[in-house]
C-alpha cells in the first residue's frame, strides 16, 4: 500500500512531462546538439520535418485557392462539389415529402364524397362538383410542392 502511494505520484509526474515533450513542435528537435552516432537519425528526422513543411505549404495553397471571389466562395475541390450535390438531393427529397400529403388529401376528398353520396344520394351532382373543387385545391398544393422540390435540385 505504501509503495503504491509513492509510485503513483511519480508515474503521474512522468506522464505529464512526457505529454509536454510530445506536444512540442518538430522544429525544436533539430536545435539540439548532435552526437556523431546520431547523425544518421538526424538525417531521417530532417527529411520528416521537410515533409511536414511541404504539407503545411500545400494546406496554405488550398486555403488561398478557396478565398472568396466576388462575394461567393469558389468550389475548387471535388469534395465541395459533391457536398453541394448531396445537399441539393436532400433538399429535393425533403421538399417532396409534401406530395404524400397531397395524395392523402385527395383520398380524403373522394372518401368524403362517397360517404356523403351514401347518406344523401339525391345530392350526388352537387357533392361531386364540390369534390372536384376540393381535388383541384389539393392538387394545386401538391404541384406547388413539386415545384419547390425541383427548385431545390436545379436552381
Amino acid at each position: 500500500m505504501a509503495a503504491s502511494r509513492i509510485v503513483a505520484p511519480k508515474m503521474a509526474s512522468l506522464m505529464g512531462s512526457t505529454a509536454v515533450k510530445a506536444a512540442r513542435p518538430m522544429m525544436r528537435s533539430s536545435v539540439k546538439a548532435q552526437v556523431p552516432s546520431q547523425r544518421a537519425f538526424s538525417a531521417v528526422s530532417s527529411k520528416s520535418t521537410a515533409f511536414q513543411t511541404v504539407k503545411r505549404q500545400q494546406v496554405s495553397n488550398i486555403l488561398n485557392a478557396t478565398k472568396k471571389v466576388a462575394g461567393r466562395r469558389a468550389y475548387s475541390s471535388e469534395i465541395a462539389s459533391a457536398m453541394v450535390e448531396v445537399s441539393q438531393n436532400m433538399g429535393m427529397g425533403s421538399a417532396a415529402i409534401g406530395l404524400g400529403g397531397a395524395g392523402i388529401g385527395i383520398g380524403m376528398v373522394f372518401g368524403s364524397l362517397i360517404l356523403a353520396v351514401a347518406r344523401n344520394p339525391s345530392m350526388r351532382g352537387q357533392l361531386f362538383s364540390y369534390a372536384i373543387l376540393g381535388f383541384a385545391f389539393v392538387e394545386a398544393i401538391g404541384l406547388f410542392d413539386l415545384m419547390v422540390a425541383m427548385m431545390c435540385k436545379y436552381v
